[in-house]
Order: C-alpha cells, then structure tokens, then sequence
C-alpha cells in the first residue's frame, strides 16, 4: 500500500458539517497543516468529499533500514543475569496521618444554625 500525503489547502469556513467532520477525522486542523495516511478505501471516500479542500500526494513507502547490532549488549545483560540479587528489605513504617491527629485534638464542629427570614405575609 501507498501511503498519501495530505495537506489542507483552503480554509473550511463555508463548507458543510460533514466535510468539516471529515476534515477533522483526517486530522487536518488549519491551512497548510500536512498529514500522513495509508492508502485505504475509508480515507480515500474521506477525500473525495473534501477534495476542493485539499492537495493528495502519493508517497512511495521505503524499505526500513536494518539497524547494525551491537555486540556489547548482550554482554550487559548476562552480566546482569549473573549479579546477585539485592535483598528485599523490609518496608519503612509510615507516619501516621496528620489530619487524623489533628482531628482528634481539635474538638468537633458545631454546624451552623439557619437563619430565619419572615415573608411579608408572616409578619
């Protein structure tokens, strides 16, 4: 598959809720903004519907480069296979909580008493 550079080229004011909708799911968000996608039925129906807002770029895909392998690390890692395991130590008591000390010292709250208005007809 091909994958399709896309970049919006014209401004979505003016245009329908569902070219806006399909310009967002192609992650265009502004003039000149450029993404990447595969070459798909979904993005192609996608484009045909905004076509006049857009400019579609076919970009041959490249073969990954392989990537040199290291002979130093595998030698790391069965040193460290070979290193002795630390012991597990036990874990550190935690202070308890100061709120719920200063919730014991501090005497509780009383709630607030309502305040009474009279209407005009109480009175």
């Amino acid at each position: 598959m091909a994958t399709l550079k896309i970049t919006q080229i014209k401004s979505r004011i003016g245009s329908t809720a569902q070219q806006c909708k399909n310009l967002d799911a192609l992650g265009l968000h502004r003039i000149n903004h450029t993404v990447t996608h595969s070459d798909s039925a979904i993005i192609l129906g996608m484009l045909n519907k905004v076509k006049h807002l857009v400019k579609v770029e076919v970009v041959e895909e490249k073969a990954p480069a392989k990537k040199a392998v290291k002979a130093e690390a595998p030698a790391v890692e069965a040193e460290v296979a070979e290193a002795p395991k630390a012991e597990k130590k036990a874990p550190a008591k935690k202070a308890p909580a100061k709120k719920a000390e200063a919730a014991e010292k501090a005497p509780a709250k009383k709630p607030a008493a309502k305040k009474v208005t009279k209407t005009k007809k109480e009175e």
